[in-house]
């Protein structure tokens, strides 16, 4: 094993927490904000890059790679959390939004998962974060999440997130499936993957599902989610009133402000 050995434990159904398990000297990487909590005698530190010694180079490998999770959206640096004392210690990461956190083990993968650019939650030490590009124009342009995804490289254990339900599925040679560009959280290497309109005019305009959807082919397995934290965020902002109005008799979000706020 390249990458450090990390033992973990899953909590909570919709709203799941990971608790990730430390010998002395293993670290662990994780995207800046997901820390819950940890136990004492872990050293936290902020690093450029991905955290993974991956970077060749020196500086400007390292520049390079840090560019590279800017352009899916990412931070500049990666937080590293590494038990310095004696015994095993714990350290906590939980879900940004209701959903699923997945357990992934690269080894058992290939060495290579590639997945949403916002799926990433925490992996052990040695984990490369990188940058998928597609290889297809149409993806590039208009794939919204498809052009420009993360890659997870190595052979130990990474967390990524999906909304909603998670659902796998295992494609067999020449097995096609087509899903909302949104909806797709991870997937393997050897799945080919492009993006398409949806056709008719009518359907493009009034269909309420978007213009484009992903087609994906096998083999391989496809990891998709029912609830995109887009799709969620959209439906929020609409509900939401417009114009800055305080009707008590409204719902949405002034609504919940007020019920924690009050007038005073």
């Amino acid at each position: 094993m390249n990458n450090h050995e990390i033992d973990y434990k899953l909590y909570g159904d919709d709203m799941q927490f990971v608790e990730v398990e430390l010998d002395p000297d293993e670290t662990v990487i994780a995207e800046a904000g997901s820390l819950m909590m940890m136990d004492e005698h872990i050293k936290m530190e902020t690093v450029f890059g991905d955290g993974s010694g991956a970077e060749k180079g020196g500086l400007m490998g390292k520049l390079l790679g840090a560019g590279k999770r800017v352009i899916t959206g990412e931070s500049l640096f990666m937080t590293t959390f590494t038990n310095q004392g004696q015994g095993k210690k714990h350290v906590y990461f939980a879900a940004p939004y209701p959903g699923k956190i997945i357990p992934m083990d690269l080894s058992e993968l290939d060495g290579k998962l590639v997945c949403q650019k916002d799926a990433f939650l925490a992996a052990a030490k040695g984990v490369a974060v990188g940058v998928e590009f597609q290889k297809k124009v149409g993806a590039g342009f208009f794939g919204g999440e498809g052009f420009i995804m993360q890659k997870l490289e190595g052979d130990g254990m990474a967390f990524i997130h999906a909304g909603g339900t998670m659902h796998k599925m295992d494609l067999q040679p020449g097995e096609t499936l087509r899903v909302d560009t949104g909806c797709l959280v991870a997937m393997t290497r050897d799945v080919d993957y492009n993006v398409e309109f949806v056709g008719g005019i009518k359907t493009a305009m009034f269909g309420g599902e978007g213009l484009f959807f992903a087609t994906l082919r096998g083999p391989g397995t496809v990891w998709v989610q029912s609830l995109p934290f887009s799709r969620l965020a959209s439906r929020v902002f609409a509900a939401a009133p417009q114009g800055g109005g305080k009707d008590k008799g409204e719902g949405g979000v002034a609504g919940l402000f007020d019920l924690f706020g009050g007038d005073r």
